[in-house]
């Protein structure tokens, strides 16, 4: 499982670690932003499965010596996580004069995410240490869950940077359109239908009936999917699924909870919470004013009430017939999964309309990462690389760094460059 191909050994060569500690990177960042992947670097590993090179990425990094650890139920890596360095690594691509080590390394995980596709089309999400597939688990199950979706974000914002010769361009595009025939079935068939929930108006036709969040990734992976074929019934797939979150947006400019998109049924929770950013870049692509002026609402009043009062991990919500309540609410745990999306959909907002008040927006979200947080404790650190994994309360975080953690806390430092 250690094998490191030449490519890799000269990235790290010039990361200046190895793969046992991230402690030896003597790259020095400029300023506290800086984008460092070093310790991406250590959680990143060349492996061989059949004699197939691939990559794959550790999920669990614990402190204090950043040593890899593995969830017994689950595996060490998983297409989730490896999707995210993809999309990361594809965002570094852009700045990046190291383009052709770069490529190289996004195509070894694209070769994972391949591998990792179930006979019926969706994905896999674990594998053992001894490189076996995890197939049983619930989360890891290929259905129409977070990882499919991912996967076909990540597969689909790759694809463009190949060569559109290379058989891996080939295998991508046959794997993304057995997935999308599946999403077409699953769920372009399902009738629209508004279901009350705890006193909450719902759509059903979303992934798993209300998932909004899921439906904002589904849509990221159809967008590059549906410009690059033309094909109207994925066009119609995503309009579903803009439709249904903004049938989830409750509350507006004075009224509570201004203006939000729910995450699944009355529920809302930061992480993964991009449904802004979709619509937006829906809107952008179809010239959609109303996807735009739904996401813009969320951005404009919801970001800067968490801003004013505090960030929160999630909470429920009711309809009291004159407005929404809230129900319940937790605090923590706040981590770098639920800033990204916020920080991600505000500079697509300065990007549609040039507005400078979204690029300042932007800036002080991502402020929470460098100390402004309730804890007053940086959560990415440019000297490492490092993600920390949480806030768990004032007085204290999780000190942790791991895939999730440190590739969400890279993407937004990467789109605010």
């Amino acid at each position: 499982m250690k094998i490191k191909i030449l490519i890799f050994l000269l990235a790290m060569m010039v990361m200046g670690c190895d793969e046992s500690s991230s402690e030896k990177n003597e790259w020095s960042p400029t300023k506290e932003d800086a984008i460092n992947l070093q310790h991406f670097y250590h959680l990143y590993q060349e492996i061989s499965i059949d004699g197939d090179s691939m990559a794959i990425v550790h999920i669990y990094s614990e402190a204090p010596d950043y040593i890899y650890a593995i969830e017994p139920k689950e595996g060490y890596t998983c297409v989730d996580d490896v999707a995210r360095s993809i999309i990361m690594l594809s965002e570094y691509y852009k700045i990046t004069a190291d383009k052709q080590n770069i490529l190289n390394q996004i195509k070894l995980m694209l070769r994972f995410i391949l591998h990792m596709q179930n006979e019926n089309g969706y994905f896999n999400n674990f594998i053992w240490n001894d490189l076996t597939i995890n197939t049983t688990y619930k989360t890891t199950v290929a259905e129409l869950n977070w990882w499919s979706l991912r996967a076909l974000w990540a597969l689909e914002t790759a694809l463009p940077l190949l060569n559109e010769n290379d058989n891996l361009s080939d295998k991508i595009k046959a794997a993304s359109a057995k997935l999308i025939n599946n999403l077409k079935l699953d769920l372009g068939s399902k009738e629209w239908k508004e279901e009350n929930i705890n006193t909450v108006i719902c759509p059903t036709w979303l992934p798993k009936d209300y998932a909004a969040d899921q439906a904002a990734v589904l849509i990221l992976g159809l967008l590059p999917y549906q410009q690059r074929t033309g094909d109207d019934e994925a066009k119609k797939l995503i309009d579903s699924m803009a439709k249904g979150i903004m049938l989830m947006q409750k509350g507006g400019a004075d009224q509570y909870p201004y203006g939000v998109f729910l995450s699944w049924q009355n529920l809302w929770h930061a992480w993964g919470n991009s449904q802004a950013y979709a619509l937006l870049r829906a809107g952008q692509q179809f010239n959609n004013q109303e996807y735009i002026s739904s996401a813009l609402k969320e951005v404009d009043h919801f970001y800067p009430y968490l801003l004013k009062n505090g960030f929160v991990a999630d909470f429920l919500i009711e309809n009291t017939g004159n407005g929404f309540k809230e129900t319940q609410r937790n605090d923590f745990h706040q981590i770098a999964y639920g800033i990204r999306p916020m920080v991600w959909a505000t500079k697509e907002a300065y990007q549609i309309t040039g507005k400078k008040k979204y690029a300042d927006l932007a800036k002080e979200l991502k402020s929470w990462f460098f100390g402004n947080n309730v804890a007053k404790v940086n959560m990415y650190d440019a000297t490492t690389g490092r993600g920390y994994d949480g806030i768990i309360s004032k007085e204290t975080i999780n000190k942790n760094a791991g895939a999730e953690s440190t590739l969400e806390s890279l993407m937004t430092m990467l789109k605010t460059q």
